[in-house]
């Protein structure tokens, strides 16, 4: 039986489920690990943060806005712990400030300020009275004010509050017998069941997530000193109404188009196979010959068989995994752009 690189997929007798199965058995899950990144806190230094934050406030009972900025500019990864306590993103934190303080603080620039903290947690900030300085200080005043209040008075029957968590949900008065005495664990985990384990950091890190498998791509692609165009988001290029991930050697004499995708998810992973028919259809349409070629990783590519097989067809079996994406060169024509074979 030939390898489904080689397969006549025109063929109405071939059995492309032989091959589903293949693509399907190299397929693995990757939720289960993601990448740290450059802003990733380790616990050390979170909770040196915390301590920080319970001894300006004197553990909770003088939360003098003063005080608690003091501590930030000092230590810089208090932001983010008092960004925990609130249980807000820092978007989320920018409307709730602006709102609350009538300082505009835009959640570009919350997020942007948020990142900084992370990637120099321990590093002080100095206090320019710059417009971001003002943007911090507001943040804090609204964060105090919001820990002061906790959830009030409201119908628990119908809504619930974001700051009607175990440590905010009366105010001040919730945090400080948690500091004391800590949380139980039926607590800790029916607020994690609320809010998802490591979604803030899973959000945080998607584009490395996302970049696995065009990384992988642009790795082969390297070592054997492949010419190679890698668009953009949104790009716009000439003669393709949706820009492939990467075409060799460039858009103007394409040889091969390649598109890349990483997903747990099996409607995304519909929407990239609908994606990709969509290029093999706009190269038959124009009578061109270049490869039309998938690069996948992730379960979501494994759930529908259906899904499976259509990407081979459209692909006429140039669909790689990580676990064969080393065949890219050999098994496509970018074998015809290799100008350092001994590597390959």
């Amino acid at each position: 039986m030939p390898s489904r690189f080689d397969a006549d997929f025109s063929d109405p007798g071939l059995n492309v489920d032989a091959f589903i199965d293949e693509v399907f058995a190299e397929l693995k899950s990757g939720f289960l690990e993601l990448p740290k990144g450059q802003g990733f806190i380790e616990y050390p230094t979170f909770e040196a943060g915390y301590q920080v934050l319970k001894k300006a406030t004197v553990n909770f009972t003088a939360v003098d806005a003063s005080a608690v900025t003091n501590a930030i500019y000092e230590t810089p990864i208090v932001f983010t712990v008092l960004r925990t306590i609130l249980g807000f993103t820092p978007s989320e934190w920018a409307d709730v400030t602006t709102e609350r303080t009538g300082i505009a603080v835009d959640q570009g620039a919350a997020r942007t300020l948020d990142r900084r903290i992370r990637v120099a947690p321990t590093v002080p900030l100095k206090d320019k009275g710059s417009v971001t300085d003002q943007r911090l200080k507001a943040m804090i005043a609204a964060a105090i004010q919001m820990l002061e209040l906790g959830a009030g008075d409201m119908d628990r029957a119908l809504i619930l509050h974001r700051l009607d968590k175990v440590d905010t949900a009366a105010g001040l008065a919730s945090i400080r017998p948690i500091a004391d005495l800590g949380v139980p664990y039926p607590v800790l985990l029916y607020e994690r069941f609320l809010g998802r384990p490591f979604a803030g950091h899973r959000d945080s890190v998607s584009e490395l997530v996302g970049d696995v498998v065009e990384s992988a791509v642009e790795d082969v692609l390297s070592k054997v000193s492949v010419s190679y165009r890698k668009t953009k988001r949104a790009e716009r290029i000439t003669g393709f109404d949706q820009a492939p991930d990467f075409i060799i050697p460039d858009e103007f004499n394409p040889a091969v188009i390649i598109e890349a995708k990483l997903t747990e998810d099996d409607g995304t992973a519909r929407d990239k196979v609908t994606r990709v028919q969509r290029l093999r259809t706009l190269r038959d349409e124009k009578g061109l010959t270049y490869d039309v070629v998938a690069c996948i990783a992730g379960r979501g590519f494994k759930v529908r068989r259906n899904d499976m097989r259509r990407l081979l067809t459209a692909t006429e079996g140039k669909v790689f995994t990580l676990a064969s994406i080393e065949n890219l060169v050999t098994q496509t024509r970018i074998r015809d752009y290799v100008t350092t074979p001994a590597t390959i």
